[in-house]
């Protein structure tokens, strides 16, 4: 069924502290942060449909949400993942941008569960949301859900962020370091979206980043590549690690879309050292095409001379090779054919078999390897502040 937009939430009430922690969200400000509404952020995500669970559409955040979105067409689903219309609808896969920007999900994430990961962070959390309204081609995340890959935002946050509070406790303080941190355990809390363009949308970005501002063990991270300067206002404290997504700009205008530009990302970085986040980059994903090393080399350079002592003393990143998939191949040819001359190249990848059974495809091994022995060359030459926590 069809339902209007909600009205106005009143406040959550405030819940009993546990240890001397908190187990209070941030507060809900008065108004959408200035950027939010701006045009730049209109451009990227200008919803017009929203399917929601009824769950979802009854919660305090559900109600926030729907308040920032007035007149908004509502359709009532009984799941955020069985949407026929959306998710199995082939005709979808013209409109995939326009999909992107006008239309978003509302679920409740029943599952929450904390896995262990050990590469880039040693937690994965539960996430705040699935799905983006950018439209990076090599996504992994649009695999299992057809044709279409709008956000869909989870509003049960305070349930997420309990659940990654007693986690955190559960774990201790961390008595050995490794390449994820020398001294607190890292949760990734964005790994199936971006923090960023959510926090266009809702709080659930500030909640978690104010969750961790008081977890001593504990920092949250997330990978990103949109600019969001309202982040900046959210005082994490060190607490929070922010890893800019990189590649060079060529590659970014044809994989990247709908993403801020290469150089936006890397002039943010003093800006959100200062605002109090660590600040990490992601070379990722590289990409094995005529001329990358020459595009790597001028990217790092780059790096190196834009960026203040502050950044690089800080600084760390890591290295992710490509990983593409038949089913996501199949569904870019409908929409972006041009990215798969890039993403797509039999001769130089070899098929492997995920956990949940999908088939993907990967430089082959010795492809990789001479790959990330090359780009480790050109950091040391061009770069040789950026310590690798890890490559894959």
């Amino acid at each position: 069924m069809d339902r209007p937009s909600m009205e106005s939430v009143p406040g959550q009430p405030e819940q009993q502290a546990l240890f001397g922690w908190s187990e209070t969200t941030a507060p809900e400000p008065d108004a959408a942060p200035a950027f939010a509404d701006s045009p730049q952020a209109r451009r990227l995500l200008d919803v017009r449909e929203v399917y929601a669970e009824p769950a979802a559409l009854d919660s305090p955040r559900g109600r926030q949400i729907m308040e920032r979105l007035p007149g908004v067409r509502v359709t009532e689903v009984p799941s955020h993942w069985r949407i026929p219309s959306l998710h199995g609808n082939d005709g979808n896969i013209a409109r995939w941008v326009r999909v992107k920007t006008e239309t978003l999900v509302l679920g409740v994430k029943r599952t929450l569960e904390t896995r262990p990961n050990g590469r880039s962070a040693d937690w994965i959390a539960p996430g705040p949301s699935n799905g983006c309204a950018m439209a990076c081609a090599y996504c992994y995340v649009p695999r299992r859900k057809g044709y279409a890959n709008p956000i869909t935002l989870f509003t049960n946050i305070e349930a997420t962020v309990a659940h990654i509070r007693r986690h955190v406790r559960a774990q201790g303080p961390k008595t050995e370091p490794n390449q994820c941190d020398p001294r607190a355990w890292v949760y990734d809390i964005g790994e199936n979206g971006d923090c960023s363009v959510d926090a266009l949308i809702c709080d659930n970005t500030a909640d978690l980043i104010a969750a961790f501002r008081t977890l001593p063990t504990a920092k949250a991270s997330f990978a990103t590549k949109f600019v969001n300067p309202d982040l900046l206002t959210l005082d994490p404290q060190g607490r929070t690690r922010v890893r800019f997504s990189l590649m060079p700009p060529d590659d970014a205008r044809l994989l990247d879309l709908r993403t801020s530009p290469i150089a936006e990302r890397i002039a943010a970085a003093p800006d959100f050292l200062d605002a109090g986040y660590e600040v990490h980059f992601n070379l990722s994903p590289v990409v094995l095409r005529q001329g990358w090393q020459r595009d790597w080399a001028d990217l790092l350079v780059h790096l190196d001379d834009v960026l203040p002592v502050r950044v690089k003393q800080q600084a760390a990143a890591e290295i992710i090779m490509l990983t593409h998939n038949q089913q996501l191949h199949e569904v870019n040819l409908g929409w972006h054919p041009r990215a798969e001359e890039l993403l797509w190249q039999p001769a130089a990848q070899e098929t492997k078999r995920s956990q949940n059974g999908a088939l993907n495809v990967r430089y082959s091994a010795e492809v990789k390897r001479q790959a990330l022995v090359r780009l480790q060359q050109l950091l040391t030459t061009h770069a040789p502040w950026l310590r690798v926590r890890y490559a894959f």
